[in-house]
């Protein structure tokens, strides 16, 4: 709140348990439970739909979001380097893409103590999937400005929201 009060907390969907090889590996499920609810927060420079880290590769995640009336994608991370050259740039700007959102990630940077070594790169990408400002590995405020109308603009040129569908899936066996 304007006042510095907490008005809002959300628990992070998908914990990141994996084997990223080379004696690299994560299980946030031995130290945290899951959440199981997503959160759009109304503020008056717009509606927020909060995430974090892992949860930026689960796309329904963000579909909802937008169908609950988020324009702001908040997505705070910490992605390994590894697969934040593999994939960080590219996950953004496909759910920027995805939803007509404008999409906001800080980013933890640099080697830390235990060895691990962070990403970097908080970005800022518009809602047409255009990065408009990008920290690379430094620390520090980024700038920018956001023009909400530009959500609306991208999702009349492409209404993918609007046309999404629940998929009945079936399995063939081939003999």
């Amino acid at each position: 709140s304007p006042e510095g009060e907490m008005i809002a907390t959300y628990d992070k969907m998908h914990l990141f348990d994996v084997d990223l090889g080379g004696g690299e590996t994560y299980r946030e499920s031995a130290l945290y439970d899951a959440g199981d609810e997503a959160l759009v927060v109304n503020t008056p420079i717009g509606n927020l739909g909060l995430s974090i880290c892992y949860d930026l590769r689960f796309p329904y995640l963000y579909r909802a979001l937008a169908h609950a009336a988020a324009n702001i994608l908040l997505i705070p991370a910490a992605f390994t380097k590894p697969t934040g050259e593999a994939h960080w740039h590219t996950l953004l700007r496909a759910r920027a893409i995805e939803t007509g959102c404008y999409v906001l990630a800080a980013a933890q940077t640099g080697l830390h103590a235990t060895g691990r070594e962070t990403f970097g790169h908080s970005l800022v990408v518009d809602p047409w999937g255009e990065i408009i400002a990008d920290a690379g590995t430094a620390t520090g405020p980024l700038l920018f400005d956001l023009d909400l109308a530009k959500c609306a603009e991208a999702r009349q040129k492409i209404p993918s929201l609007m046309h999404d569908r629940d998929v009945k899936v079936t399995s063939k066996e081939v003999p």
